[in-house]
């Protein structure tokens, strides 16, 4: 663990744009930003705390990521606050918000947000908040949950797979948006219509639902793109008749995009985000068996990524989020790669931002064109506008990447509690160097080359005490 003073860089990516920089940082807080002439004076190079970046690295802010799955507590075999944020940080997320559904207990009161919050003591390796649960049996108290720290308030509108976290029908929906509305919170929601949902395939969180044997065309027709689509059209019209803030995550389906546009044309309060998954892999490339490529909604074809492409650079989808969302391997590998029983959910917040950026640079798409879906898009969906810049008075939150350098994933070697990945093998462009939390280091990749993988080194720390912070953030 080391804690850094200065970071000289050709390329830092600030208001919007690259541009030679050295970020000054005290106390764990980025005091001053200036181009490299301004702080020509300054005898930082004798100080052994600077980082000077080689030519082919570049400075970010700290990457933002609005939707993982932690587990803990309750279901820390599955994940945990400390491998799940020692993950983010080799991905080059700083901030990570944790979704309220696989924990024990569900985050959907205040008590079980003060469980959750003393579970991530002294276990973190980057920022962390919380969003919480609105589900039938909290509706009318979501104030007092908000009161408590948690940043908006995820549902179902299908079941999610958890027992104890029952999804809302539509008069629950329309409710629940009514009364955020009163305090102007926000509803996330899970966007899939069970009537559209057929041949077993009616829990989200993958099962046990029934057999539906190793073909993934299968499970692919199970889900089909109508359910996502009547799903969004309903919270798009609870949102319009209560006035209130949604957001739909993980959208799969690029042909809902249109709705969204309109939505959003139309002064509806609406955000929306996809996820890596979505944009770099396909329903054609899934094996037979492959489980490790089950989620919900399920991964569609190349045509409709596509569609999802055209939202990111046409600026309807707001964010990119990973959805890390592990299980253990038993539960991921159940019933011999059946799609059916198989376990849904993909963990990637480590190779999230560097396999997206291995597609963009395939299709021509330049990093600028991404940075704003990594870092200060889901901050605004957390409602922490000021994460995900380099700006004077903010949180040293930074990430060092070099985006022409190449490695080959090794699920092995990744740092999630389960080395289960469907970008196994996979060749990346791009590669995370150094995660910086709060002015101290917390991820240094080893040298690496061409050929492989980057090693990894993740020290220990980072910033333990931000749960108050992001609950302090959360509630002014």
């Amino acid at each position: 663990m080391a804690d850094v003073s200065v970071i000289r860089a050709e390329r830092a990516w600030i208001d919007g744009a690259f541009r030679s920089a050295e970020v000054r940082i005290v106390d764990g807080v980025i005091a001053e930003v200036a181009a490299s002439e301004d702080l020509a004076g300054v005898d930082a190079a004798a100080s052994a705390d600077d980082v000077v970046l080689a030519p082919d690295e570049v400075l970010l802010p700290g990457l933002v990521d609005s939707h993982v799955h932690l587990d803990e507590p309750g279901r820390t075999d599955w994940e945990g606050f400390a491998t799940g944020t020692a993950a983010a940080a080799a991905g080059g997320i700083t901030t990570v918000f944790d979704m309220p559904l696989n924990s024990v207990p569900v985050t959907t009161t205040p008590e079980a947000l003060a469980a959750k919050r003393a579970a991530a003591a002294g276990k973190l390796a980057v920022d962390v908040g919380y969003w919480g649960g609105a589900v039938p049996e909290n509706l009318g108290r979501l104030r007092h949950l908000a009161g408590a720290g948690v940043v908006g308030f995820k549902c179902f509108l299908v079941p999610s797979g958890i027992d104890e976290f029952g999804h809302l029908d539509r008069a629950g929906l329309h409710a629940a948006l009514t009364e955020i509305a009163a305090f102007d919170g926000l509803l996330i929601a899970h966007a899939e219509d069970e009537a559209h949902l057929h041949e077993a395939a009616v829990e989200v969180g993958a099962g046990p639902a029934g057999e539906l044997g190793r073909h993934y065309d299968t499970f692919l027709r199970s889900r089909p793109p109508v359910s996502e689509e009547a799903a969004i059209g309903a919270v798009i019209d609870a949102a319009r008749a209560t006035g209130a803030r949604a957001h739909i995550v993980h959208v799969a389906d690029g042909q809902a995009l249109d709705a969204i546009r309109t939505a959003k044309a139309d002064g509806i309060r609406l955000t929306v985000e996809t996820c890596p998954h979505y944009l770099t892999l396909s329903a054609e490339e899934v094996p037979d068996g492959a489980s490790a490529f089950k989620c919900c909604p399920p991964i569609r074809g190349r045509a409709n990524q596509d569609l999802l492409w055209e939202g990111v650079l046409d600026g309807t989808i707001d964010a990119i989020v990973s959805d890390h969302s592990p299980a253990t391997l038993a539960l991921k590998t159940a019933g011999g790669g059946d799609f059916g029983l198989a376990w849904g959910g993909i963990s990637g917040v480590q190779t999230g931002f560097a396999s997206v950026w291995t597609e963009a640079a395939r299709r021509g798409i330049p990093l600028e064109s991404l940075l704003p879906l990594f870092t200060t898009g889901p901050a605004r969906i957390a409602g922490m506008p000021g994460l995900g810049v380099i700006a004077p008075g903010v949180r040293a939150n930074l990430t060092v990447f070099a985006p022409e350098r190449s490695w080959t994933v090794d699920a092995h070697r990744l740092l999630y509690r389960h080395k289960l990945s469907p970008w196994d093998g996979r060749a990346m462009r791009g590669a995370v160097v150094t995660t910086v939390v709060g002015g101290t280091v917390v991820y240094r990749a080893g040298d690496d080359d061409a050929r492989s993988r980057p090693g990894i080194e993740l020290l220990a720390g980072g910033a333990d005490a931000v749960a108050d912070t992001m609950r302090e953030g959360a509630t002014s």
